[in-house]
């Protein structure tokens, strides 16, 4: 005989969320499985019931062939502001919403409301300023000494979003910035300020309301002390485009770099100076990263990094000294240390320079950030440099990518690195093979196979045979 009683429902499990990035799981674990911070899960409400079956629902915008949908509405609008414009790939787009996250005090703040004069001064439209971090009289005051004072610039200091969606329906701007995302708190959602359903309840309000009224929107995002957004990770997926604003509070250089952009590439870099004033750019900043000397020392080498569509000659300090211990250190500044560790294995191994109970520090000029693999065959000629006291000639340039068996691999944009490096003043270059097809007028390249040849090339009066003789030599 079947029984008619029903097995019992199986009670829901109780979920666990991540405080870092929002994921959640029905099991905790000691780490995220999502972001990979640990200990950020924390017992939360019950995951919700199955997805149910919805039937087809009335369509707001019906379908079009692709020939036919306009382009228009999305046409990049410049700034002003031609070094921000290069990140963003061409300007600011209508209805994009673009995230800007820095450490404090870098000058997020002041660069945004440069651009925000910058647009004001074109005539593109109002800009609505919303601060929730300052009173409205201290970002008055930041404006006057920048001498950014504008009529079409608007500024109200709001912590509710609520009060923030009421003041872009008032002013009705063509751009809206907020500083920051973080300070905002939407009063239908639990939990404080910041907090990652609070960030990513305002971040998706502020989202649908720029695409609604075609408006620009720029948030300032915080970081934590790891560098990273702060904020659940769906934040970055909400908006459009990713900045990080960078630079030593001690430097006057501050660079923005494209992280994610649907708009342009997402690799491009900007510069700016600050000022006693405010914040300035900087179109050609090469200088910046090369040290002007009338003699050449030991331990350097200059190399071209490659970020974005720009070329910026970087040159390489190394300094090896004796290590009371007998495995040395390796420091490395603005250089990927996984990469400065391999080149250092790849001497030792190949050229027979020992570095056993030594310490080997190796640094860019001007704090450039170089993390491609194009500048391996400058370190490596540094370090062996530095390890013979012997310094490397004059206007010399390296690029190239180092193999664990000491073969010099091609890197992307030769041609454009070359060019750049012969605008400021280099005459000669050690390159990958097959790479000095488009050489510069009046620069002499040659190229290097593998590691020995270009230490050959380079190290004492390596050039001056080649120089003169021509050997493995192009021009």
């Amino acid at each position: 005989m079947r029984s008619n009683s029903r097995t019992p429902a199986r009670p829901l499990r109780p979920a666990f969320r991540c405080s870092a990035c929002g994921h959640e799981t029905a099991k905790w674990h000691g780490r995220c499985p999502e972001c990979q911070a640990w200990g950020s899960l924390d017992e939360g409400p019950a995951p919700g019931s199955s997805v149910r079956r919805l039937s087809p629902g009335p369509v707001t915008h019906p379908a079009q062939r692709i020939r036919e949908v306009s382009a228009e509405v999305v046409r990049p609008t410049a700034s002003g502001l031609a070094e921000f414009d290069r990140v963003l790939g061409g300007g600011l787009t209508p209805g994009a919403v673009i995230l800007l996250a820095g450490e404090p005090g870098v000058g997020k703040s002041t660069l945004l409301l440069a651009a925000a004069k910058a647009w004001a001064e074109r005539g593109h439209g109002p800009v609505l300023v919303v601060t929730g971090e300052e009173s409205a009289a201290q970002v008055k005051l930041r404006a006057e000494r920048m001498n950014a004072l504008h009529e079409g610039i608007f500024l109200a200091a709001e912590g509710d979003l609520e009060a923030v969606l009421g003041q872009v329906e008032l002013v009705k701007p063509r751009l809206l910035i907020v500083d920051s995302v973080q300070t905002i708190a939407a009063p239908t959602v639990d939990g404080t300020a910041g907090g990652v359903s609070q960030v990513r309840a305002v971040a998706a309000a502020l989202t649908a309301e720029a695409k609604q009224r075609n408006m620009a929107c720029v948030l300032v995002g915080h970081v934590t002390k790891d560098g990273a957004i702060a904020g659940p990770r769906v934040l970055e997926h909400l908006v459009d485009v990713v900045l990080h604003f960078e630079g030593d509070r001690h430097s006057i250089l501050r660079t923005v770099r494209g992280v994610k952009n649907r708009y342009g590439p997402a690799d491009e870099v900007g510069c700016f100076r600050m000022v006693p004033d405010g914040i300035a750019e900087m179109p050609d900043p090469s200088g910046l990263f090369l040290t002007r000397r009338a003699v050449p020392v030991a331990g350097t080498c200059t190399t071209v990094a490659l970020q974005g569509r720009r070329a910026m000659p970087v040159e390489l300090q190394t300094l090896i000294t004796p290590s009371g211990a007998e495995s040395g250190r390796r420091t490395v500044s603005g250089l990927d240390p996984s990469r400065a560790a391999m080149v250092v294995a790849i001497l030792q191994r190949w050229s027979g320079v020992s570095l056993a109970g030594k310490e080997v520090l190796a640094s860019t000029v001007g704090g450039w950030k170089i993390a491609e693999p194009a500048a391996d065959l400058a370190l490596a000629l540094a370090i062996h440099s530095s390890a013979r006291d012997a310094s490397l000639p004059a206007g010399l340039v390296a690029i190239g990518e180092l193999g664990l068996a000491a073969d010099v691999h091609p890197v992307p944009g030769v041609a454009q690195r070359l060019a750049a490096a012969a605008r400021v003043g280099f005459e000669y270059a050690i390159v990958p093979p097959g790479s000095a097809t488009d050489r510069p007028r009046g620069m002499r390249v040659v190229e290097a196979a593998s590691l020995g040849e270009a230490l050959n090339f380079a190290a004492g009066d390596g050039v001056v045979r080649w120089m003169h003789r021509g050997a493995k030599g192009v021009g």
